[in-house]
């Protein structure tokens, strides 16, 4: 579809999108911080390196309890109302670390801003796919990867900034103010028209529909759509046992998460510090300005996402990506295998690093989200999106809960090459089983999918 073809785009739709992806920006800032905040924490509570790692992990076992929660509880109560109690999550988890006087508040805090994370990863995605149109839907999902990026970026230049007085407590509680922020906005957001539809509130579907489209034609068009598709109830759990389609996007939509965290990107967005250090870079000032590059290369490199995600489609983009991560990993593994003393090796190190970042930013990391929010069809969207987030986050659970560990039994050159491995795996899955769905309408995804086409074709028009 060229670009002069495609259907204007109600302005409405593009601010209503930006603040729902406003969720990612917590998300972000979350999951950079604790990058530097983490030296100083465990400097003034004596941490181990294993109690480092469930300082960090245990975040995302709150993400895998908020996840599991998020579909009932968005089902039930709607995506407006689940985005709100998200961000009310994240001021009390924010204060909690600010505040924690020992080891345990400041789990219990991270778990608390974990499960917030858990809800925000769930419904935010899976609203910016119901509210856009589906020629502009990829770029808006990305819009909220966007944001995780950015809000990564914020964390860092936080922690710099912070990092000379060591204060960890404003790392980490500065992050309340966003939250804030973040509760405001989502008042002002309309309900998802499908979610309304589902619950029968189908004037209501209409009015929300008016306002995002470019006509009230088009508008009518899509609730008839919706309608249709309603008529199979929302039956999750018991939608997966009786209907072998759907337990196949269930499927797909864990594999693509499981595939997006073993690149390898978790560890370097949790560890990048570390990993600066291991390179060479001596001084904490040295590692910090490291992480804020890698950050700033994070939201750079989205935006390649966001721009072909709708004209390239999501698979060529995916295998490109794939295929730079893997092959930067292969070579950073080497260089840590025959040693890094010169300063144009810590450089090339580095400029590896910045290139694995780029290809995980330009591809996994925004269109995972995109097609885990287009594949599951709408009767067991909940579920099906609730089973794919809990498994980012176990994922990343089990890989911010080892990498250290790793390191330490294996080497930082094996560990490297063990997460080289498992992105050429991840092109082989990409051909084998994701389709492309640039394009297509979500319920025409569904039909596909439901009639029984293979799952690389359930996204062909």
């Amino acid at each position: 579809m060229s670009t002069r073809n495609l259907p204007h785009t109600n302005g409405q739709t593009y601010l209503i999108c930006l603040l729902a992806a406003l969720a990612g920006l917590l998300f972000g800032l979350d999951m950079g911080v604790i990058a530097g905040a983490l030296p100083f924490i465990a400097d003034e509570f004596g941490l181990s390196s294993h109690q480092q790692e469930m300082v960090v992990s245990i975040m995302m076992l709150g993400a895998t309890f908020g996840a599991l929660c998020s579909g009932p509880m968005s089902g039930r109560i709607g995506r407006k109302k689940t985005l709100l109690i998200g961000a009310v999550l994240f001021v009390v988890g924010s204060l909690g670390c600010a505040f924690a006087p020992d080891l345990i508040t400041l789990e219990i805090s991270r778990f608390l801003l974990g499960v917030a994370v858990g809800v925000a990863s769930f419904v935010a995605p899976l609203y910016l796919s119901e509210i856009a149109p589906e020629h502009i839907r990829g770029s808006m999902i990305s819009l909220y990867q966007l944001m995780i990026t950015i809000g990564i970026l914020a964390a860092f230049l936080s922690d710099v900034g912070f990092s000379a007085s060591g204060d960890w407590r404003w790392m980490l509680g500065i992050i309340t103010f966003p939250a804030l922020i973040l509760f405001i906005g989502v008042l002002t957001l309309p309900e998802s028209p499908r979610w309304l539809s589902m619950k029968g509130k189908n004037d209501l579907a209409m009015t929300v529909l008016t306002l995002l489209r470019s006509s009230t034609d088009d508008a009518r068009k899509e609730l008839d759509a919706i309608r249709e598709n309603v008529q199979q109830k929302q039956r999750g759990w018991q939608l997966f046992r009786s209907n072998s389609h759907f337990r196949r996007s269930t499927y797909l939509g864990v594999l693509l998460q499981f595939m997006q965290q073993f690149t390898g990107m978790t560890v370097i967005m949790y560890y990048a510090p570390k990993i600066f250090a291991i390179a060479g870079f001596a001084t904490t000032k040295e590692q910090m300005w490291g992480t804020v590059i890698a950050g700033l290369v994070n939201v750079l490199a989205t935006f390649i996402a966001i721009g072909l995600v709708d004209r390239w489609g999501r698979k060529p983009i995916l295998k490109l990506g794939f295929s730079v991560m893997g092959i930067c990993m292969g070579l950073m593994g080497y260089m840590f295998f025959v040693g890094i003393s010169s300063a144009a090796q810590q450089y090339t190190a580095v400029l590896l690093l910045l290139i694995f970042i780029t290809g995980f930013a330009m591809s996994a990391g925004p269109l995972i989200w995109v097609l885990c929010s287009e594949i599951q069809p709408l009767a067991g969207r909940d579920f099906g999106v609730t089973c794919s987030t809990m498994a980012n986050w176990i994922a990343n659970m089990i890989i911010g809960a080892t990498f250290l560990t790793l390191i330490d039994f294996m080497g930082s050159a094996a560990t490297f090459w063990l997460y080289g491995i498992l992105n050429v795996l991840c092109i082989v899955l990409t051909i084998v089983f994701v389709p492309e769905t640039k394009n297509i309408s979500l319920e025409n995804i569904e039909k596909n999918l439901m009639s029984g086409k293979r799952l690389s074709q359930v996204g062909s028009a």
